[in-house]
């Protein structure tokens, strides 16, 4: 659809939300009875959302267990929300059958000893009754996320548990159509994002007024949930890339770049690297240093296809030691990366070659995912790029279209670009 626009119409059709919400449901429910599981118990985000289709606001997520839901059988999804909350659940997402909508027994990041124990006693009550209702006790259970209080009770209940995030791993890493225009729609964001940026830096500016320059513009867009993070780095901060901004004043020649680190628009989140000089055309080094990421990035889009694996597109990529001289893999961790976009920032395929290599996961039509790479000279200055990207059956659609193909000068000052040594 390639972005027909934000808000639904009752003359042009869009995003079925509807249709959404039903695929990912069953998507999930596909991939538990793969895995041989009688129910799904889930305390992440992402999970929760991608099979009750209800939002966790800002300051639940990241506390596991605040809210969660169950997936049991042929039945529909339970959801456990915190205190009288479920009474809104009711009003704003009537898909969820009002039987089917609990109060949580919390504990995580809040009750601690004794007190957690007997939360968790509850907690796992509650999950047994579900299961009994659903006709699957006894079944095998998955689970996403597990503590020290659960192993406990678990095992003094009986509950026979294990992994329960690779199946919903599995299930998020390929979307339909409308999750792909979904995150069509976060790659125009992006794009619009970047160019405001463009705009706005200069000389003179810090990183944090960057950032919250970017923060203050995409919380105006409709639709937006979240920005997890946008990244702004100049001068020596971009290399090594410490991945955070600060209030570093960026001077004339610096080199900067920016990253919108899962802007999350109606859940779908974003990863979407560009590099800038400000003020100042960059060095031949640096245009050197830049064409090296850039063919990096785009020599292992090329090797995307559908029925290939991770190691054939992280083969394309230098070892750590070759680019950087590191002793391992794991030392340059993120530096040349590929990671799904979806309800999470890392769905499926997440790709390097610290594992990639050696346990290869094969790309599928409807994948979606980002490819980044960079390069520089320690404590100086270094580039990063991203591209987001649509697997379909016959080509791959790239769906960052910010320009991409040099670094992106901002008001040069003519005369002031071949200095030796600047």
């Amino acid at each position: 659809m390639a972005n027909a626009g934000m808000v639904g119409l009752d003359w042009q059709q869009r995003i079925n939300w509807d249709r959404l919400r039903k695929y990912r449901l069953e998507r999930a429910r596909a991939r538990m009875k793969a895995a041989g599981l009688g129910a799904m118990l889930l305390m992440y985000d992402e999970n929760v959302r991608y099979v009750t289709s209800t939002l966790t606001p800002g300051w639940n997520r990241l506390k596991p267990g605040l809210r969660y839901a169950m997936l049991c059988g042929d039945d529909a999804p339970v959801l456990f929300e915190q205190g009288d909350i479920g009474m809104q659940i009711e009003r704003h997402s009537p898909w969820i059958p009002k039987d089917h909508i609990r109060w949580s027994y919390a504990w995580i990041k809040g009750a601690a000893g004794a007190a957690s124990l007997a939360q968790v006693k509850k907690f796992t009550n509650a999950i047994k009754e579900e299961m009994k209702k659903a006709n699957v006790a006894g079944m095998k259970l998955g689970v996403d996320f597990i503590d020290i209080n659960m192993l406990k009770v678990f095992a003094e209940e009986k509950i026979d548990w294990t992994d329960g995030m690779t199946p919903m791993m599995e299930a998020r890493a390929v979307k339909n159509e409308d999750e792909q225009e979904a995150l069509r729609m976060v790659g125009a964001i992006g794009d619009a994002a970047h160019w405001e940026f463009m705009k706005f830096l200069q000389p003179g500016r810090t990183e944090n007024q960057l950032t919250a320059h970017i923060m203050q513009y995409l919380y105006s867009v409709p639709g937006m949930e979240d920005v997890e993070d946008v990244i702004v780095s100049s001068g020596p901060n971009t290399w090594p890339n410490w991945r955070n901004f600060s209030d570093r004043i960026v001077k004339p020649g610096d080199i900067v770049f920016m990253d919108l680190a899962a802007l999350t628009w109606n859940g779908y989140k974003s990863c979407y690297y560009r590099t800038y000089c400000a003020g100042k055309e960059p060095t031949s080094e640096q245009k050197d240093i830049y064409a090296t990421a850039l063919k990096w990035l785009y020599d292992s889009i090329k090797a995307v296809k559908v029925g290939t694996t991770t190691r054939e597109i992280a083969s394309k990529w230098p070892s750590a030691k070759e680019a950087w001289g590191y002793a391992e893999e794991d030392q340059a961790a993120a530096n040349l990366w590929g990671h799904g976009l979806g309800l999470a920032q890392y769905d499926q395929p997440v790709i390097s070659r610290i594992w990639s290599l050696d346990h290869p996961i094969e790309i599928k039509e409807g994948m979606v995912f980002a490819l980044e790479t960079q390069h520089g000279k320690k404590f100086e200055w270094g580039v990063r790029i991203e591209e987001m990207l649509i697997v379909h059956k016959d080509k791959i659609e790239i769906i960052s279209s910010f320009p991409v193909e040099q670094i992106t000068v901002v008001d040069p000052i003519p005369g002031y670009s071949t200095l030796a040594g600047r």
